[in-house]
């Protein structure tokens, strides 16, 4: 097996695992509030990281104060708004409409990047930006919503990939090593969903196994196993390659929500999962493009 040929495996399970979050998330929603099933997650995790970190001999950055400030915005944002919003969405829509409105990020951080740095859309980005648009109007509006297919439920997932693609914004802010990086919004992230977790006690009932099997499978598989996956992928082809492959997790999501939660696949989901990959592969398509113009 090729070099090139191993990343694509690496980033492809990679995606998977991103893709099986929403599962993860939506197993979560029915046994724990949102802040202490975060806060028990990055517990998890970091220790996780750290432990990687030593193994490979990276150490902590240093930065500027206000970098760091920048870092626990980051956290607060990606970290425990992203996972706290996908959670609350989950409890009140379905895993298959989430894996579908999460499979909107690459577009959305175009989006995000064009209005608030001021980048000049390409016509490809703002085609792109449409096609994703269209993908989650076919799976919010519908002739057939009902309790499992919740206006309210799908704002927050939305709301939780617009925490995400601020993270990725306020990553162009900071220049740290991944690994690094991982670590602090763990250790940041279960900082800052810790005082809200410990809120949520008085009015929280029996939790249940599944969730807690949830919590522990998200943060050692698609949180620090996913991490592993992609980088070690990352390290075998270019950057613009791996962008595309970030369209594998909304199908993931899709296909996971019927197997393991049995949820029906309608319609105007496949139609929105289909505005999305072709949303996300022009726009994984359009990076490629000068890099391989480059290399010619």
């Amino acid at each position: 097996m090729s070099k090139q040929v191993q990343g694509y495996v690496f980033l492809s399970l990679a995606m998977v695992l991103v893709g099986s979050t929403v599962i993860a998330s939506k197993i979560i929603a029915a046994g724990l509030p949102p802040f202490t099933a975060t806060a028990l997650r990055f517990a998890i995790a970091f220790p996780l990281f750290l432990g990687l970190m030593r193994a490979t001999g990276a150490s902590w950055p240093k930065l500027p104060k206000s970098d760091w400030l920048v870092l626990l915005f980051q956290a607060g944002a990606g970290s425990v708004g992203y996972t706290t919003l996908l959670i609350s969405g989950l409890k009140l829509t379905s895993a298959a409409d989430a894996g579908v409105i999460i499979g909107t990020l690459p577009v959305v951080s175009a989006a995000i990047a064009i209005m608030v740095l001021g980048e000049r859309p390409h016509r490809s980005v703002l085609a792109a930006a449409c096609l994703a648009a269209a993908g989650v109007l076919a799976i919010v509006f519908r002739p057939d919503a009902n309790a499992a297919h919740s206006l309210a439920g799908s704002a927050l997932i939305f709301g939780a990939v617009i925490c995400e693609g601020l993270f990725i914004l306020l990553n162009k802010r900071v220049a740290i090593p991944p690994l690094g990086l991982s670590a602090l919004m763990t250790g940041f992230g279960g900082a800052i969903a810790l005082p809200f977790a410990l809120a949520e006690l008085p009015s929280m009932g029996a939790t249940g196994v599944p969730a807690l099997a949830a919590v522990a499978y998200y943060a050692l598989v698609p949180t620090v196993g996913g991490f592993v996956l992609w980088y070690a992928g990352l390290q075998k082809v270019s950057g613009t390659e791996a962008s595309v492959f970030t369209a594998l997790a909304p199908v993931s999501a899709l296909l996971l929500a019927a197997a393991v939660l049995g949820e029906t696949i309608t319609a105007n989901q496949m139609i929105g999962m289909a505005c999305v990959l072709v949303a996300v592969l022009s726009l994984g398509l359009r990076r490629a493009s000068p890099e391989r113009a480059g290399e010619a």
